[in-house]
């Protein structure tokens, strides 16, 4: 059965919601409330963990005769049961109505600040006496500033979720460096010399096919995946959504910043030159995907560690294809760099209402962050996971008919990009990849916001989806609305909210600082 990727939504539907709370109250109520843990199941057997993950890509569920799911049992003691959102199906109502349905997953990945709203409601468990008890690893492994980003996002100081850890800058730009060679150019190195590559780009068929489809950069709808264009005016910039920094020696939003109208001003010109694809505000994931795996984008902004499926479709039709990492291109007047986010995104909640199966869930989690099981999580089971070649062992392509594989850590350093990249990448991409990660690293910079709890948007959900710029910055760049424009946005936003987020940010980041 394939389960297809989702974006994450940043609101939930209202009616979702209303379910939601107004069945939260009773969370800690519902099933066994026994303060004892249900640790060893009956007659030996192991417990059976309920674990809920969206975004999982193509594959079937794997069932309790599962091999992977039979080996972890083994190890821990523990069998999952994963659930995930079904095909068609908008992953936080889908969550949501889980809730509502009183169905609660034993250990959930929270999607659309759900984990807020279980704290607020006393529907999430705290962990702070639990974590050292029955997971260590996660204990240990995960940073102590981390941890303390987590106390900082709930009322009571409490630690209700285990967070990412990314200590490596997870997305870069990048750009076709045999494009490069073909239209005679080096890499460049300010935003003039970007402009004049983006024009070689689009008018001297450096994909060779005689036809002027090239398409010099391109991104996504509402201005996603785009970073680059926004970077190097120093924006702090996640996806294509403006996060929070600092800027005048205060944390403030980067959507409403002087930088920001500078970019967008210079996005604008691309537009008008075709240096931008034109249809980059309609573009989905997968069409914005496919130009890129078909050789008609030559500078584009996205993850390297998972170049491979894309590099290789673009080799078959592009023999010499080779993309590399482009250093941020400086703009007089603007610090740019590489938005880094490392720590205190929510990753796994367990619900007050599965306390009884607390203890099974945590040492579920704790054998994916046990680096003794490294080599298991990576590759999984042979014949479902990987094979062998050349006495290696190799990944295979997801596929819709092969049982997906529960992977639960969300832990990252270089040690452990190093490592991943020499075993799961194959050694013709092994050293681009490095590279392409060496350059970014250079630009990275982790940002004042990193860590920033949902809570300081509530009550203003238009302000956390951030519709009102997307909104302008469509317009405004399609040539719409002129660039003044702008400046209203910036009223707007501040009026419908923006004030009172900025001063509850503001708040935090003091807290946090101390």
């Amino acid at each position: 059965m394939k389960k297809r990727l989702f974006r994450s939504p940043t609101r939930m539907s209202a009616l979702a919601s209303l379910l939601a709370i107004a069945t939260l109250t009773g969370c800690t109520n519902t099933g066994d409330s026994s303060s004892s843990s249900d640790t060893s199941g009956k007659d030996g057997k192991a417990v059976t963990v309920k674990v809920f993950k969206s975004h999982m890509g193509a594959g079937s569920i794997p069932d309790s005769s599962n091999p992977h799911v039979k080996y972890v049992a083994e190890k821990t003691g523990v069998e999952y049961k994963l659930i995930t959102t079904p095909p068609g199906s908008e992953p936080t109502e889908f969550l949501n109505l889980m809730i509502a349905s009183n169905d609660m997953p034993d250990i959930l990945r929270p999607i659309g600040g759900i984990e807020q709203t279980l704290i607020k409601q006393g529907g999430a468990l705290p962990l702070d006496d639990l974590l050292p008890k029955y997971a260590p690893n996660v204990w240990k492994n995960i940073p102590k500033e981390a941890w303390d980003i987590v106390r900082s996002a709930s009322p009571d100081g409490h630690i209700y979720y285990i967070p990412k850890v990314f200590l490596v800058p997870e997305r870069a730009p990048m750009i076709r460096k045999d494009w490069l060679d073909k239209v005679g150019l080096p890499m460049p190195k300010t935003v003039e010399e970007y402009k004049d590559v983006l024009r070689a780009f689009r008018d001297k068929d450096p994909n060779g096919n005689g036809v002027k489809d090239e398409l010099p950069t391109s991104g996504r709808e509402f201005g996603k995946w785009m970073d680059h264009l926004f970077g190097m005016y120093g924006i702090a910039m996640w996806e294509g959504s403006p996060e929070w920094d600092e800027y005048d020696g205060k944390i403030q939003y980067a959507g409403v910043t002087p930088n920001m109208k500078a970019a967008i001003g210079n996005i604008r010109e691309l537009y008008v030159e075709k240096l931008l694809d034109n249809e980059t505000f309609l573009n989905k994931g997968d069409v914005w995907q496919a130009k890129i795996n078909n050789n008609l984008v030559g500078s584009w902004y996205h993850l390297p560690a998972n170049v491979v499926d894309r590099y290789n479709a673009m080799l078959k039709g592009a023999p010499n294809a080779y993309i590399v990492g482009m250093p941020m291109p400086k703009v007089n007047g603007f610090q740019g760099f590489v938005t880094q986010k490392s720590m205190g995104e929510p990753e796994w909640v367990i619900p007050a209402s599965a306390k009884n199966k607390a203890e099974a869930s945590l040492k579920l989690l704790d054998f994916f962050y046990d680096q003794s099981n490294d080599e298991f999580i990576r590759f999984g089971i042979e014949g479902l996971q990987h094979k062998i070649v050349n006495g290696k062992k190799v990944l295979l392509p997801p596929e819709d008919s092969r049982p997906l594989a529960l992977g639960m850590r969300n832990l990252t350093t270089k040690a452990d990009m190093d490592i991943r990249i020499k075993q799961t990448i194959p050694e013709n991409m092994q050293k681009m990849v490095q590279d392409v990660f060496a350059v970014s690293t250079v630009d990275a910079r982790r940002i004042a916001g990193d860590g920033l709890p949902n809570t300081v948007y509530e009550g203003f959900p238009d302000i956390q989806s951030h519709k009102l710029f997307q909104e302008y910055l469509t317009k405004i760049a399609i040539g719409d609305w002129p660039i003044e424009k702008f400046d209203e946005f910036v009223d707007r936003w501040k009026k419908s909210g923006g004030d009172t987020v900025t001063k509850r940010v503001q708040e935090w980041y003091s807290k946090v600082k101390k």
